[in-house]
């Protein structure tokens, strides 16, 4: 009599399994050689969807670098036992992308309100329009710089926080503080000068 051998309902975890189990235990332990692994592992699929979903290589950068930012130091929120560790950047990734559409969201609202602040409360004389204008370049410009610049800009020009303070809100060393104002600032005044440029044949 012949017999037939059934296959097993769990199957052995391959090698890949076991490596990214393996990244999993390194992440959680704080190990900074497995979470370099970790990035260059996923890093160039969560850019992939960066890019595909937010359509620009620059946001979808930023978004890259808040997602292993974000897994670095909320590891301790992760578990093993709720999905593969892959699962768990793409969850990440997800939330960060939403995050990134509603900051562009809020900013294009920013760019509308600031064009529409015409008409007798908006200010008298040939001055109000070139204020509007400036209001409209100055969003725009910051709209454009990395995430970290950014923010650095937008706490100095609209909160009127000084590096220090800047520092303790966001909890990055004073110096890359002062490294995102003085690069951000030199970028803002290349947009702006280039936004306000006049264009040919005026």
């Amino acid at each position: 009599m012949t017999t037939h051998t059934r296959p097993t309902d769990l199957a052995p975890p391959t090698e890949e399994t076991r490596y990214e189990e393996e990244l999993a235990r390194g992440l959680l332990a704080a190990d900074e050689e497995a979470f370099a692994a970790i990035y260059r592992r996923w890093g160039s699929l969560v850019h992939t969807m960066a890019t595909r979903l937010l359509g620009d290589t620059h946001e979808a950068e930023d978004v890259t670098q808040q997602v292993f930012l974000g897994a670095w130091h909320g590891r301790a929120g992760f578990r093993p036992e709720r999905g593969p560790l892959g699962a768990w950047l793409v969850g990440i990734t997800r939330r960060k992308i939403v995050d990134a559409l509603a900051a562009r969201t809020r900013r294009l609202t920013l760019v509308d309100s600031a064009a529409h602040r015409t008409g007798p409360d908006a200010g008298h004389g040939d001055t109000a329009p070139d204020r509007v204008l400036d209001r409209v370049l100055l969003v725009d410009a910051l709209s454009r710089l990395p995430r970290p610049q950014r923010e650095v800009l937008c706490m100095a020009f609209y909160e009127d926080l000084t590096q220090a303070q800047i520092a303790e809100r966001t909890g990055l060393p004073l110096g890359t503080v002062k490294s995102h104002a003085r690069r951000g600032l030199h970028r803002l005044r290349a947009v702006i000068e280039q936004s306000a440029a006049p264009g040919p044949g005026v």
